[in-house]
């Protein structure tokens, strides 16, 4: 059993995980609009904060994957929950550091499974639920390759012969309401999976009968995220904002409207995606029906091979912790 001490040491950790894939992340919302001064850095993040916050307190439905389908309650040990959330806190300032658009909820995964692994082994990680959760992570990228290209392409017939000034004026306007809505799906989201957490903790520790997040618990972590937000995350702002192609206002709309649909349907279904992952890909979709060459392929490809080494070297990590933690204990 936690004591009450280790039980905060934990929650402490989930919600400095939650606050650091809040600045992390922050670009997912944002990086469009910024880089084509639909809105002003500043007035961007403080969008970005208020509509993550809203957007956590939405539901719970990704909570309870998170909570449920990956270890059982049993193995909530204080050093395999420490060892996780270590090896995902330290994959993502790994790279946010080098300013490259990794998945904060790949780190979050990856962590659960290396120090369940390392803890007690192979065959007490929930392998059905893991590629249950793995299969959303995997698809939901390509869902927004593909429905970015379409959006962007049925946008380019609807405005077809208009003036491009006048056109990219009107979407600079609405690049605020798309701005509003992919940093709101972020929250709905993200912010989920780190409730997920502290309520698999409480549960496992018989601080709670069942798995129900409690209010508090919405709170903290929702306050967290926007707390993260609001610090901004400008290393990679600059990646997904210009350095994939030049984004123009109606490709910042297009890029966002599509990834806000993936990620915000996903929450609804309860189902853990990588608002990284969906945002980028669907930014690359938006390139690829304007100009296939306009799109910067190896920056794309940095981004794909980090989605690749995420889950393993995040494990890693935390397989590591976790052995050094019980040498000294």
């Amino acid at each position: 059993m936690f004591s009450l001490g280790l039980v905060v040491l934990v929650v402490i950790l989930a919600l400095a995980f939650d606050y650091i894939n809040g600045f992390h992340d922050t670009a997912n919302a944002i990086a469009t609009s910024v880089s084509t001064k639909a809105l002003s850095p500043r007035n961007a993040i403080m969008i970005a904060a208020t509509l993550n916050f809203l957007g956590a307190l939405s539901g719970t439905a990704v909570a309870a994957t998170i909570g449920k389908n990956i270890i059982s309650p049993e193995l909530v040990t204080p050093s395999v929950m420490t060892a996780a959330l270590i090896g995902a806190i330290f994959w993502n300032l790994f790279t946010w550091y080098f300013g490259i658009p990794s998945s904060s909820s790949h780190a979050l995964i990856g962590g659960l499974v290396g120090a369940v692994i390392a803890g007690f082994s192979l065959h007490h990680v929930n392998w059905m639920g893991f590629v249950q959760i793995f299969a959303g992570l995997v698809i939901s990228p390509v869902v927004g390759l593909v429905a970015g290209s379409l959006v962007m392409t049925l946008l380019f017939w609807i405005f077809r012969g208009g003036s491009p000034a006048l056109i990219n004026n009107k979407f600079r306007k609405l690049q605020m309401v798309s701005a509003c809505m992919a940093s709101f799906a972020h929250g709905s989201n993200d912010a989920q999976k780190t409730m997920g957490i502290i309520t698999m903790v409480l549960v496992g520790e018989g601080f709670l009968s069942t798995f129900q997040v409690p209010l508090w618990v919405k709170v903290a972590c929702a306050l967290a995220m926007a707390a993260g937000t609001a610090m901004g995350g400008w290393k990679i702002i600059r990646t997904m904002g210009g350095k994939i192609f030049r984004i123009e206002p109606i490709n910042g709309f297009a890029a966002d409207f599509t990834a806000s649909s993936v990620i915000y349907s996903a929450s609804l279904l309860g189902v853990p995606v990588s608002t990284t992952h969906v945002v980028s890909s669907a930014i690359m979709g938006v390139g690829a029906a304007k100009r296939l060459r306009g799109v910067r392929w190896n920056i794309a490809r940095q981004i794909v091979i980090a989605w690749f080494v995420t889950i393993p070297s995040s494990a890693l990590v935390a397989l590591l912790f976790y052995k050094l933690i019980n040498i000294f204990i």
